[in-house]
């Protein structure tokens, strides 16, 4: 039975953690061969002895280097081939307003959340360029409207969405695409890490219109559709996987 995703080759940032690890699952169960990389090991050796290692390589990188990317890159070529998907799915949201933020705390978030963005798309192109393919960037739906207390992440994502419709229009030549995904509150180690409950615990979810957090495995299956054939004609939008939170 043919898989939606057979003959791809995905290139993962943040792949250790979180969503990360949910996507590297559930692409490499859809078909797809995976180079998941990050800057700390994670679940990246665990998942290699699970899925295997005809299917996942997991590498050390730090998105914020951009011969870390260009090593990736070529350590995947290498090993399964050219790759033709890139999921750019670092990133970090610390408790930091505008007030109170640092220039060097700031900085910090907008070179993993943005310029870890651009550096993986430049470093894809060449790949890409030659058979066509799918990045698709992980934004946020505080790239769609505004949180207080989370200034440096809300401009991170504001330019990751806008940095995806400009690379769309760009690439769109070469027949690569570029969307990005904008995942609501979701149930995470990095969310679970900044919640002020006891014991790391989900806030409660009663302002939300579906009453809970969402799971990686629902944003996983946004990144699946636009790696996949299934979306062969979209390019430049965003897929907002948020129970209607943005539609209050």
């Amino acid at each position: 039975m043919t898989q939606r995703l057979d003959g791809k080759i995905a290139v993962i940032s943040g792949g250790a953690s979180g969503m990360g690890v949910s996507h590297t699952r559930r692409m490499i169960h859809e078909g797809a061969k995976v180079v998941s990389f990050d800057l700390n090991k994670g679940a990246g050796p665990s998942l290699v002895e699970e899925l295997g290692q005809d299917k996942l390589l997991f590498l050390r990188g730090d998105v914020r280097n951009a011969d870390d990317w260009d090593r990736v890159v070529a350590a995947g070529r290498q090993h399964f081939g050219i790759p033709n998907v890139l999921v750019n799915n670092a990133g970090i949201s610390p408790l930091q307003s505008l007030e109170k933020v640092t220039e060097e705390d700031y900085r910090r978030v907008i070179d993993i959340n943005q310029v870890g963005t651009f550096l993986g798309m430049r470093a894809l192109i060449p790949s890409l360029r030659e058979n066509g393919g799918s990045i698709i960037n992980i934004a946020s739906t505080a790239a769609l409207v505004a949180f207080a207390d989370i200034f440096p992440y809300v401009a991170s994502k504001w330019a990751v969405r806008g940095m995806t419709k400009a690379a769309a229009l760009e690439l769109a030549s070469y027949g690569i695409r570029v969307n990005s995904v904008c995942p609501g509150d979701t149930d995470t180690p990095m969310i679970r890490s900044i919640a002020d409950t006891p014991s790391g615990a989900l806030p409660p979810a009663d302002d939300l219109p579906f009453k809970r957090w969402a799971q990686p495995e629902e944003v996983s299956a946004a990144v699946v559709f636009l790696a996949s054939n299934e979306s062969s004609y979209m390019s430049g939008s965003e897929i907002v996987v948020d129970g209607a939170f943005t539609a209050q």
